[in-house]
């Protein structure tokens, strides 16, 4: 099989755990939300859907599920990571607001104008000038990221109100992305920012697209945002197991694209 192991090659990331996240954009942080899913695949074991903790809430909120994840990476073993949003912006809106080419920064300065984490605070309320100061930091949405043009169909983390849109759930994801990266401190490893080496006792957090993986595996009677974070759950764990992992963590880039990835970040799997 193509990407398969070879003999005495081996794995950059000992992952125990393949965690699949179905992102949602909707209303504000502490809303339940029917379309924000979780599903954990251990060792070899199929993935399972995770619920919220015992509780009031029927759904998982962005909040509950950022405490909840930085537990659990924080504090268990090696995991691999797939939230389908988008990392970062282009490299046209570095470049418009004369931002340092620095992923961290980039993370403080959006949620600055975009506090998307904070109480009574969604997507739309920004948008619309209600809350935080979003006109000061918009791009548009012809701009597109390297990795969204190789990917084929995915579209500007700036295309909001379409079928398939990230827009918003990026929008609302990133300053959680920024929470995480506090909280769970270096046993995280986000990729690629912080390189595109991965250190073998370290968790590893990406984007992922469900779309490349979908018809991989039938849906069983799952909803469509279940059946997302069930295939990015499953694509990880198979993608350990037969060592294709180690390519999609090294795409055949040019030192020129390598570059402008660093910035814009990659999507796992595309290559």
């Amino acid at each position: 099989m193509p990407g398969a192991m070879q003999p005495g090659q081996r794995r950059s990331v000992m992952a125990q755990r393949f965690i699949g996240i179905d992102y949602s954009g909707a209303r504000t942080p502490t809303a339940g939300l029917p379309g924000l899913r979780v599903y954990l695949a251990e060792g070899d074991e199929p993935p399972i859907e995770v619920r919220p903790p015992v509780g009031p809430r029927k759904h998982w909120t962005r909040r509950g599920l950022a405490e909840w994840l930085a537990e659990q990476l924080r504090t268990g073993p090696p995991a691999l990571v797939g939230i389908d949003h988008g990392f970062s912006f282009p490299l046209p809106y570095f470049q418009k607001y004369g931002l340092a080419l620095d992923w961290s920064a980039f993370l403080d300065d959006f949620q600055r104008h975009w506090p998307t984490d904070e109480d009574n605070t969604d997507v739309d309320s920004v948008r619309e000038g209600r809350r935080g100061n979003g006109a000061a930091r918009m791009g548009e949405r012809r701009w597109r990221r390297l990795c969204e043009i190789r990917a084929g169909a995915a579209k500007s983390v700036f295309h909001f109100d379409v079928q398939g849109s990230v827009a918003k759930s990026t929008h609302a994801g990133l300053p959680w992305l920024r929470d995480l990266r506090r909280r769970a401190g270096p046993r995280v490893h986000f990729w690629p920012f912080d390189g595109w080496d991965v250190s073998s006792d370290r968790s590893l957090v990406a984007e992922v697209y469900p779309r490349l993986w979908r018809a991989d595996w039938p849906n069983d009677g799952r909803t469509p945002d279940q059946h997302d974070a069930y295939v990015v759950a499953a694509w990880l764990q198979r993608a350990w197991h037969n060592g294709a992992l180690e390519a999609f963590l090294h795409p055949a880039l040019t030192p020129e694209e390598r570059a402008i990835a660093d910035i814009e970040g990659w999507i796992l799997g595309v290559r």
